[in-house]
């Protein structure tokens, strides 16, 4: 069972316009650019994020609803800036299981086991 939503709330208007500082450059964050599904305002969410063979691995710490992952699904992709690189990326979806965890580092296993969330999501890269 992932977060609650309450959480995920204070986060998203207290603690993310602080992390959306520093996550684009330290290992295992990252900012996902985002477009909104019915406003078409572009966002900026900081999440956990992981280098993967051809693309990335995002912790679903706050479950299958957040904004955020609803908003990639729908545009199939967005970007990703992590360690002050920005990297189009494609083809969204979801994975749970030991095939998800397997591809996490130490870091990443142990926010999906403190979380309670076997989802991440993966996402490809879009060659430049």
């Amino acid at each position: 069972m992932p977060l609650p939503r309450a959480i995920a709330k204070f986060q998203r208007r207290v603690t993310n316009p602080l992390v959306r500082l520093w996550a684009p450059v330290l290992p295992g964050y990252g900012v996902v650019i985002h477009t909104g599904r019915r406003s078409g305002k572009t966002y900026r969410t900081p999440l956990n994020v992981f280098r993967r063979p051809g693309g990335f691995a995002v912790v679903i710490a706050y479950g299958r609803e957040s904004d955020w992952l609803r908003n990639v699904r729908a545009a199939n992709g967005g970007e990703i800036i992590s360690r002050r690189r920005r990297h189009a990326v494609t083809n969204p979806r979801l994975v749970s299981g030991p095939e998800a965890q397997t591809v996490l580092p130490l870091y990443g296993r142990m926010i999906s086991r403190y979380t309670r969330s076997p989802d991440v999501l993966f996402l490809d890269t879009v060659p430049a």
